[in-house]
């Protein structure tokens, strides 16, 4: 069976062995659709039980398992019974705002004084800096905490030590050898960490730190002599799943369990912030990754790239329905902002990576592009052309960098290796995404850099592009029970995808442009069933005729099922 779609993409359907399908069919009471679909994921799956029941109690690991987390805590623990000010130093990203009000709302719950600093992203860039650090220490702060950042942070963490400051690292992205001299550097991602878990993001991180500390304080009675009652930890995952969904990492082991478990708690909108974005979003049904990933997380991610830096992070943390609604406008209107901004930016920057398309690795630059926004254009490049991506906003002879990278090239890494070779002033990241500082007349040096270390891997840079899908379907699968069936394997994302159907074919009855990126059509397949699809960024490409309701040629289409429910009324 081969297929190639309009815009000229291969369709390739997933492989898998026909004898784990009767296996799983017949030990874990499935339908044969649903055993096939996890047959194709196996590689992935340790624990097939856990995966299909993923709960925090059964795969929770020791949190001690992570170097210095010991040190963290016991640190920490010092701090609260010498009522010190704790700092908490965030990034202005979705993982850094999550992070930094998962550590806020718990010492506010157990009445510690703290305070909070997320730097201005023109201004100060990406990580902790010397002028922040010493805002923190003017308010009296003795220890300071840093989220999803510091890992690099050598200067202001010797600042601070001068200064007889204590700093505690939790982070995730990739290290240098040489480690900054924090109290505690407790990262998954260090080059001597072991254990395993190098696939949180830093509010999974911090979720870890503060399962750690609060087991400290049960165990030492501290809840009890202090009259304080101790938090439920869980009813932080709504905030661990949004960072962790919206970071894009993968969501296999505990990440699956606290996404979960977080979509429940999401549920019950404790979390006054996320409720009003809720609202204002009109998300009336119950919250899916879709809905973090493309609702509430850009709107959060907005603060930090064309508005306040703060914003998400106090939105998250805030208690004031009065300051959390107007957050919440602010951060709507960001978005907008930020979505008008990228649609000419990325016009300007298309016409750049046509020239440059044929290298495997595409390194882009250009004058004043905004800094804030060619980290989202970097990832649009990336999904277009199916190759590491690294926009370079050029102010002089200074560029400041954002890349988005594909499975199987660690971008983190080699920013680290491109800053030890000196092609890079400075920058870090992870697997997938990084920034960076970089001379102009460095980044012909940067291209080749990149350009090698992809060659050396064994990825292949296929001039045809293409779709990986599950399996073909009948068009009267398309309803609840079947949705449900194929659900009962989510939450899906990275490490654990989507999965995606072809269904043959297929006749047009209506088709209707709702806004310049949205196409929606109602469907009939051979067998008289109907249903419903949504098209996005389909205008002004090949697909755009083929959806046209004057269109009488059946088709085949390859898609997600997602359910439509709205104020408790479902369609499909």
């Amino acid at each position: 069976m081969s297929f190639t779609s309009v815009s000229g993409k291969k369709w390739i359907f997933k492989k898998f062995a026909e004898a784990d399908v009767q296996k799983y069919s017949e030990s874990y009471s499935l339908s044969p659709i649903v055993a096939k679909l996890l047959a194709i994921r196996k590689k992935n799956i340790n624990d097939i039980n856990l995966y299909l029941n993923p709960t925090i109690k059964n795969i929770m690991p020791n949190p001690f398992l992570l170097k210095d987390m010991h040190l963290a805590v016991e640190r920490t623990y010092n701090a609260l019974i010498n009522n010190e000010v704790i700092g908490i130093f965030g990034d202005y990203d979705v993982d850094g705002a999550t992070s930094t009000a998962l550590l806020s709302r718990f010492f506010l719950l157990i009445n510690q004084n703290i305070q909070t600093y997320i730097p201005d992203r023109k201004k100060e860039g990406y990580g902790p800096n010397v002028d922040g650090f010493n805002k923190l220490i003017k308010l009296n702060v003795k220890l300071i905490f840093t989220v999803d950042c510091g890992t690099l942070s050598h200067e202001p963490i010797r600042f601070a030590q001068k200064k007889k400051i204590d700093v505690i690292v939790l982070d995730h992205h990739q290290s240098d050898i040489k480690l900054p001299k924090a109290h505690a550097l407790v990262n998954p991602n260090r080059y001597d960490d072991t254990s395993g878990l190098n696939y949180l993001c830093a509010a999974g991180v911090c979720f870890m730190f503060l399962v750690a500390l609060n087991k400290k304080l049960r165990e030492s009675s501290w809840f009890k002599i202090n009259k304080v009652i101790e938090p439920d930890i869980l009813n932080f995952l709504d905030l661990v799943s949004l960072g962790t969904v919206c970071d894009v990492v993968p969501l296999i082991g505990l990440n699956r369990a606290i996404v979960k478990q977080g979509l429940k708690i999401m549920k019950k909108r404790q979390n006054l912030g996320l409720k009003t974005l809720y609202d204002l979003c009109k998300i009336e049904s119950q919250p899916t990754t879709f809905d973090l990933g493309f609702l509430l997380g850009p709107r959060i991610n907005a603060g930090g790239r064309v508005g306040k830096s703060s914003h998400g992070a106090e939105l998250l943390t805030s208690e004031d329905p009065s300051r959390v609604y107007n957050l919440a406008v602010d951060l709507d209107k960001f978005n907008t902002e930020r979505k008008s901004i990228e649609l000419l930016l990325i016009e300007d920057i298309n016409k750049q990576a046509e020239i440059f398309k044929n290298d495997p690795v595409l390194v882009l630059s250009g004058n004043n592009w905004h800094e804030g926004i060619i980290g989202i254009v970097a990832s649009r490049i990336k999904e277009k052309y199916n190759k590491p991506v690294v926009i370079i906003s050029l102010n002089n002879e200074i560029g400041k960098g954002s890349s988005r990278s594909v499975f199987g090239f660690d971008i983190g890494s080699n920013i680290i290796q491109a800053v030890q070779k000196n092609i890079l002033k400075r920058g870090g990241g992870h697997k997938m995404a990084g920034g960076f500082v970089v001379e102009k007349k460095n980044i012909d040096a940067f291209r080749k850099f990149l350009i090698n270390n992809f060659e050396k891997t064994k990825i292949k840079d296929s001039d045809i592009p293409s779709i990986l899908l599950d399996t073909v379907i009948a068009p009267s699968a398309v309803n609840e029970n079947f949705y449900k069936e194929i659900n009962s394997l989510a939450p899906f994302g990275p490490g654990n995808n989507e999965p995606k159907f072809v269904i043959e074919n297929i006749r047009i009855i209506s088709s209707k442009f709702i806004n310049e990126k949205l196409i929606k059509s109602v469907l009939c397949g051979k067998d008289g069933s109907v249903f419903k699809s949504t098209t996005w960024n389909a205008h002004n490409t090949p697909l755009e005729p083929f959806l046209n309701k004057n269109n009488k040629k059946l088709i085949n289409i390859a898609g997600k099922m997602k359910l439509n429910e709205w104020k408790g009324k479902k369609k499909h």
